[in-house]
This record gives structure tokens, C-alpha cells and sequence, in this order.
């Protein structure tokens, strides 16, 4: 075990798979020369050459389409979008090409593509360069979809997502990227698609959490531990395919549910667990379920602080679900 920072995990993920598999390549707009925006493919071009760190123009239409067919023919690409906020150029290629080619053409090929990308506001980036947008790609049947908390769970998830068959949008919140914590070394360090972590072993609440919220959910049960609240966190990583197994024996413990996440509260994930719990373990519930999400407006540049959802919000959503009991 060694402590790095979180987009040095993803960096040693990347390598370690390049390594692996001659197939894997990145592809992106400066993930070469530059070594990405934020410094995940520093060196990767010196090692491994132009062939399989390919610097492309300023096209994120183009660059997954040609990932699309990368992939089509064998080979297993990781695409970097610079900004999530600029996927929308592509989306024509990863909902109405990546996400569908497996099953229109029967099988006869896989669709191995991960397609890599930060969000998150905090840093003062504006509207266009800091939005959750997590929601649209968990709608899309044939997409997976993941979210790592901690520099640990990105490096083990990220070399899952490559080595997976199908496509993976996998998004990074880019105020972790500093964040630093142990991770194993080698090639062995594997975290399985599709299952969550219970980050916090509690007994009087259930808070369901993703990305930064994990960590700001931690903190929330930190504190309420003092006031004599047991909080149990689950880090979702993997939101689609959601882990329902997990969130549902925690709920029939706990018998109350908090849903955190950065994305706009209406429409966003934590609205399908909500309503899949309420659907199918309605008689669990001791108290309404509650959910912590950004405000539905556009992110202001000078006040992305106050926008985003943090500790405190999930601390008052914790308690209002006790006290609706």
C-alpha cells in the first residue's frame, strides 16, 4: 500500500492496464503531449508512444466516434472528455452508437470503451465546466455507469471498467483529484462493477451517497455520532447497475433513507432509488425518504461554494428523518 493522490490512481489504473493489454489506448484533446488537463496521462505518451496516447482536435464527436469503431475492431480504447460538460457534443455517438452496437448487431462483437470525464463544482469553473450530469447516461440501457469516492475505489474500479466488455461512462468529481489516501500496488487491484461499499456501519439511518457526497456523508455521520445518531453510509460506486441487494438490507436495518448526490436534486438518481425503494419496501420505511441534491439552477461562477450539497445538508436531512418518524 502506498498514499496517492486520486488522479494518480487513475493515472497508475491507465498504465497498469496499457501494460497489460496492447490493445487498451487513450484517446483525448492534449491527454498526449500536455499529459491530460488535469495530469492523469503525465508520461503515459513518453511511454508508450503516439500509437496509444493519441492527442486528437478539439472534436469530442469525433474522437469517440472513432473509439466506437476502435472498439468494433478489437481494440479497447479509454477516452478522456476533458470537461463532462462538453459529452454533450458526443452523444450521439455514446447513446445512439456506443451504448446500442453490441445489441443490434447480436453479440457478434464487443463494445469494451471507457469513456472517462470530471465533474463537479467547488472550483469555480462556471456553468459550463461543472455540472453532474450522471443521470442522463444511467437512462441510457447499455451504458454503465460509475463513481469513485476515494483514491482506493478509483484505481480498483477504473481497471474493472477496462477490462469490461461493454461500454462505461466513468466520472470523476474533480474536486477529489487532490484528494490523497492508500492504494494497493499491482495489477491485482480489482473492484467488481455493480456493487457498493458500506463505507459506515450504522443502525438508526441509511445514507446512500456517490462521489464527494460519500465523503461529505462520512463527516455528517462523524458528527451526529456525538449527538448519539448511528448513520450507515453506503457508497453506491457503481450507479448503474445500482446495487439494490445493498441499499435494500441497509434500509430493513436502519429503517430510514437519506439519498445524496451533487447533481440537481429533481430527476437525478437518487429520485429512482427513492422510488424503487418506495415500490418494493415501502413497509421498511419508518419515516419518508429523503434526498440531498444541488438546487435546480445553473451553477454561478462566485458561488459555486454555496451551491454544491456538503456535510451539513446531509446532516439536516438525517435529522429530518428522524424526526418525521
Amino acid at each position: 500500500m502506498k498514499d496517492i493522490r486520486y488522479i494518480f490512481a487513475i493515472k497508475e489504473a491507465m498504465e497498469e492496464e496499457m501494460e497489460r493489454d496492447e490493445r487498451v489506448f487513450l484517446i483525448g484533446e492534449d491527454v498526449g503531449l500536455a499529459g491530460g488537463s488535469f495530469g492523469a496521462s503525465r508520461d503515459l505518451f513518453k511511454k508508450f508512444g503516439p500509437r496509444r496516447v493519441v492527442d486528437t482536435p478539439i472534436s469530442e464527436a469525433g474522437l469517440t466516434s472513432m473509439a466506437a469503431g476502435a472498439a468494433s475492431c478489437g481494440l479497447r480504447p479509454i477516452v478522456e472528455i476533458m470537461f463532462m460538460d462538453f459529452v454533450t457534443c458526443a452523444m450521439d455517438s455514446i447513446v445512439n452508437q456506443i451504448a446500442k452496437m453490441r445489441y443490434m448487431f447480436g453479440n457478434q462483437y464487443t463494445m469494451p470503451i471507457v469513456v472517462r470525464m470530471p465533474e463537479g463544482a467547488g472550483l469555480n469553473a462556471g456553468p459550463q465546466h461543472s455540472q453532474c450530469l450522471e443521470a442522463w447516461f444511467a437512462h441510457v440501457p447499455g451504458l454503465k455507469v460509475v463513481m469513485a469516492a476515494t483514491p482506493y475505489d478509483v484505481k480498483g474500479l477504473l481497471k474493472s471498467a477496462i477490462r469490461d466488455d461493454n461500454p462505461v461512462v466513468f466520472i470523476e468529481n474533480k474536486t477529489l483529484h487532490a484528494m490523497k489516501g492508500r492504494v494497493p500496488e499491482g495489477t491485482d487491484h480489482l473492484i467488481p462493477l455493480g456493487k457498493a461499499d458500506v463505507k459506515r456501519q450504522g443502525s438508526d439511518v441509511t445514507v446512500v451517497a456517490v462521489s464527494r457526497l460519500v465523503n461529505e456523508a462520512l463527516q455528517a455521520a462523524s458528527d451526529l455520532e456525538k449527538d448519539g445518531v448511528s448513520v450507515e453510509v453506503i457508497d453506491l460506486m457503481t450507479v448503474q447497475p445500482w446495487d439494490k441487494e445493498a441499499v435494500f438490507n441497509s434500509v430493513g436495518k436502519t429503517h430510514r433513507l437519506v439519498i445524496a448526490h451533487e447533481a440537481v436534486k429533481p430527476f437525478g438518481i437518487g429520485a429512482e432509488i427513492a422510488a424503487t425503494v418506495a415500490e418494493e419496501l415501502l413497509d421498511e420505511l419508518d419515516a419518508p425518504i429523503m434526498r440531498v441534491g444541488a438546487p435546480f439552477v445553473p451553477i454561478h461562477y462566485s458561488l459555486e461554494k454555496a451551491y454544491v450539497p456538503g456535510s451539513r445538508d446531509v446532516k439536516n436531512a438525517v435529522l429530518a428523518t428522524l424526526q418525521r418518524a
